[in-house]
């Protein structure tokens, strides 16, 4: 699938998460008031302390946004309450409901945005980026990128680079948080597809070439001057993307 634009839908009824689709949900940082008193609410002790930490106002809106949206879907899903939900944790940090309970989910931010990514029965990754064009340079671009994309992005027009680095960026972060383990796998250890009009996609997984079939990207459109993508394990799924709202709380019955 190349990227096209993304239609982010409002939830209107009963909302689920059938096996054979992965959700990607989609909130901006400008909530009401009443809103992120109800995120709070369903906080941990541990996460609310953690939002109180955060020196920058954006910092804990985002991390209160994050946990409060994840854990309002996911207790739907699973039938219990939104507070109840208790999450561990792999060696390298990514969350997971307790006890082997499905859906898995991922979460990222930046800039205006918070996305929450959701599968049944298949591990998860997201990722979004803020475009920001004193990032996206030949220098920073050869201390992450593989040669491969390297000389693929120095073969774009400038005015086309700022866009396909960014790309590059969220699909090959897409990729290893769907993995799991942060960043023991080095970044020149696998090629992602990003030029404009190539289909996302894994091209190569040196460090294990059995993982170019495991994974599928797909790109995401989310605007707010943000690029993003999605990385899920097979090929089954499609893509459906959500917009938080007050019908989105009325949807998954808080």
């Amino acid at each position: 699938m190349v990227c096209s634009e993304t239609v982010w839908q409002r939830a209107c009824g009963k909302y689920e998460l059938p096996a054979d689709e992965v959700h990607v949900w989609r909130a901006t940082l400008d909530q009401p008031q009443e809103v992120m008193e109800q995120f709070r609410h369903v906080l941990s002790a541990d996460e609310r302390a953690r939002a109180g930490k955060f020196h920058f106002e954006a910092d804990r809106t985002r991390h209160i946004i994050g946990r409060g949206v994840s854990r309002l879907l996911l207790g739907h899903c699973v039938g219990t309450a939104a507070g109840a939900l208790e999450f561990t944790h792999n060696e390298f940090g990514k969350p997971f409901l307790s006890d082997g309970l499905l859906p898995r989910f991922n979460i990222s931010h930046s800039g205006e945005l918070v996305l929450v990514a959701l599968a049944r029965g298949r591990t998860i990754g997201v990722d979004v980026e803020r475009m920001r064009k004193d990032m996206a340079q030949a220098e920073i671009a050869e201390r992450f990128f593989s040669p491969r994309e390297c000389a693929a992005l120095a073969g774009l027009a400038p005015e086309m680079q700022c866009e396909a680095f960014f790309a590059c960026w969220t699909r090959k972060e897409a990729y290893l948080k769907a993995r799991g383990d942060g960043l023991s796998l080095p970044l020149d250890q696998f090629d992602v597809a990003f030029i404009p009009g190539e289909v996302p996609r894994l091209l190569e997984t040196r460090h294990d070439p059995t993982e170019v079939h495991r994974f599928t990207i797909r790109a995401l459109n989310p605007g707010y001057g943000c690029k993003a993508a999605v990385a899920a394990e097979g090929s089954d799924w499609t893509m459906k993307c959500w917009d938080w709202s007050r019908m989105a709380a009325d949807a998954v019955g808080t």
